[in-house]
């Protein structure tokens, strides 16, 4: 395993308490839209193991040709040691990334997609956006709905409806509203459902969209294939 040690080039204060910081690319470093990567801080192998406190799996919110690595996320006054060390960092501070990987790159099957996210969940899905943007090949529309009780919506500068483009973006504060609006979203019966999230949020979506007759196969998770399996297998009947 290579671990890359690399600087924070810019610290972006996308809303309060959210943050997004780019860091500059190794050479030759490369990654597929909605790809997620290791992000450690500094002492997190000084130890004979690992110390995983100080690890974190981040989405990568930029695409390659940004030359940046983007990784946003929320930090709250009271958070983990984690973001307490990663609040006071400061540009020219050195970070470790290592193992990247994508489990939810965007599908050219000539179908509608959905993107179904919470808070700063959007990050992994911008992106995607920003990939269907330079090229709409075989993707019919997108449409992104978010949900966000801060009412601190993100990246509202790519994620606005734009109807040459055939994308519709949507933010809603509160649950009742958004699970209405992902009822509305499941009456395309063919359409591929983007879900990014907590464990919680991924069990309620997945519920909502096998209720209205979506199949597991149309549901995406930024998830490894067997944690897939296990969200998607159980059984609406029970």
């Amino acid at each position: 395993m290579q671990i890359y040690w690399t600087k924070i080039n810019k610290i972006i204060e996308e809303a309060p308490e959210v943050r997004t910081y780019l860091l500059d690319c190794p050479k030759d470093y490369t990654w597929e839209e909605g790809a997620h990567i290791h992000f450690a801080l500094e002492g997190f192998n000084a130890g004979d193991k690992p110390n995983r406190s100080l690890i974190r799996h981040m989405s990568i919110s930029t695409l390659p040709q940004s030359n940046l690595i983007g990784i946003t996320t929320r930090i709250k006054e009271q958070c983990s040691e984690f973001k307490a060390i990663l609040r006071n960092l400061e540009v020219g501070n050195e970070v470790a990334i290592f193992k990247t990987h994508s489990n939810i790159p965007l599908k050219r099957e000539d179908k509608n997609v959905y993107l179904l996210s919470s808070g700063v969940g959007l990050a992994t899905f911008r992106p995607l956006v920003l990939d269907y943007f330079e090229r709409a090949d075989n993707v019919h529309q997108i449409h992104s709905l978010n949900i966000d009780s801060s009412k601190d919506f993100l990246f509202t500068n790519i994620f606005k409806t734009a109807p040459e483009k055939k994308f519709t973006s949507q933010f809603v504060d509160n649950r009742k509203d958004y699970y209405e609006e992902v009822k509305n979203l499941a009456a395309d019966k063919d359409g591929q459902f983007y879900v990014v999230g907590s464990d919680e949020f991924l069990v309620q979506n997945i519920e909502v969209l096998r209720g209205q007759g979506i199949k597991p196969e149309q549901i995406m998770l930024d998830k490894h294939k067997q944690q897939r399996l296990k969200f998607l297998s159980y059984d609406l009947s029970v």
